[in-house]
């Protein structure tokens, strides 16, 4: 009997520790438990969702993101199908991704960033002395009127006071852009300029398009052969590659002087804010309904939305978040931008522009 008995209670034991165990995984499948869900991006937010504090911030929220990364209109391109969003850069490529996709609702933008003209000093410097620049310490404000006439002229770098003292400074006086057809950055900067060249009004018709044309054709055929991404426009430009001026993201200005290594790239850093410009609202196309949960989540997470500030980003809404993330930069960056806003003419029509742009 005693054998019995204990037979039967080391049976009842080990049921009881398998039943512990399998509760005890059922209770931590519940607080560990992820969504992974993919996406393709554009790639001036690759190292914002390879930061680990993001993943693990996000993990915290029961998700792990994957993403691949494309031109903001290259997406149109590719099989969205694949993928649970998809994150370009504003919101023209992003609703022509709706469209295409039927995706209804609003499409959530958690976070944007204004166009800024990055510079050496050198060359801020002559900018500043021929009226093209206003200057404040290491950064200051572009004259997108009086640049548009020197590009007009064909002006070079040599007929511009004081330039002959940098040998670095020659050839025809440009901003260096990504390719208008495929990229975002370089997209909005042909909005940006048509506007100006436009009498202050948004290119929509036919006669507006063919009017702007010349110019825009003119400030990006002189360029000659064009980054694909500001990812890769701006650390050529950090590296002290290619051209003087570059038009890149205020976002990733912001990131490299977050970085502890930043510093020094940063001491020949000039931040030029144009007095016209884009911002560029990063807007999700949630392909499903996890995708939409994602993109939501990036905007109202209050970790996600201070990590997003850090990696540049300026969070919609209230300002706080970037204003803190940046208060040791203000040197260069300015927390209230104070320009004006060109509207964006219809994805048709900046389609159109970027095609004669490129002499296509």
């Amino acid at each position: 009997m005693r054998r019995i008995a204990g037979i039967v209670l080391a049976v009842l034991l080990i049921g009881g520790v398998v039943a512990a165990v399998v509760a005890g995984r059922d209770t931590g499948d519940k607080g560990t438990a992820t969504k992974t869900v993919h996406g393709v991006i554009g790639s001036e937010k690759a190292e914002f969702f390879a930061d680990p504090e993001v993943v693990k911030a996000l993990a915290a929220k029961g998700y792990t993101v994957k993403t691949e990364t494309s031109g903001s209109w290259a997406m149109e391109g590719l099989d969205l199908k694949e993928y649970d969003f998809a994150f370009p850069s504003s919101q023209a490529p992003a609703e022509e991704l709706a469209a295409k996709y039927k995706v209804r609702g609003t499409l959530p933008r958690p976070f944007y960033s204004p166009l800024v003209v990055v510079a050496h000093r050198d060359a801020a410097e002559v900018l500043r002395r021929n009226g093209l620049a206003k200057l404040e310490k290491s950064r200051g404000t572009f004259d997108m009127t009086a640049y548009l006439k020197a590009a007009e002229d064909g002006r070079t770098w040599q007929q511009l006071k004081g330039a002959e003292k940098y040998g670095e400074l020659t050839g025809l006086l440009y901003i260096a852009t990504t390719d208008p057809t495929t990229s975002n950055s370089g997209a909005l900067y042909l909005a940006a300029t048509s506007f100006v060249a436009n009498g202050g009004r948004v290119v929509a018709a036919d006669a507006d398009v063919r009017k702007t044309a010349p110019l825009l054709h003119e400030l990006i055929s002189v360029q000659g052969a064009q980054q694909t991404s500001t990812d890769a426009a701006f650390r050529d430009f950090v590296s002290g590659v290619g051209n003087p001026l570059v038009l890149v993201y205020e976002s990733q200005v912001a990131a490299l002087l977050n970085q502890d290594q930043g510093q020094a790239s940063a001491d020949d850093l000039v931040v030029l804010y144009p007095d016209t410009t884009v911002n560029s609202d990063h807007t999700v196309v949630p392909v499903t309904q996890e995708g939409r949960a994602l993109g939501e989540l990036l905007g109202t997470d209050p970790t996600l939305r201070k990590l997003a500030a850090r990696h540049g980003f300026r969070p919609q809404g209230a300002a706080t978040e970037f204003t803190a993330a940046t208060a040791d930069h203000t040197t260069y960056l300015t927390p209230r931008l104070a320009v004006r806003q060109a509207p964006v003419p219809t994805s048709e029509v900046l389609h159109e522009m970027a095609r004669r742009a490129r002499g296509q």
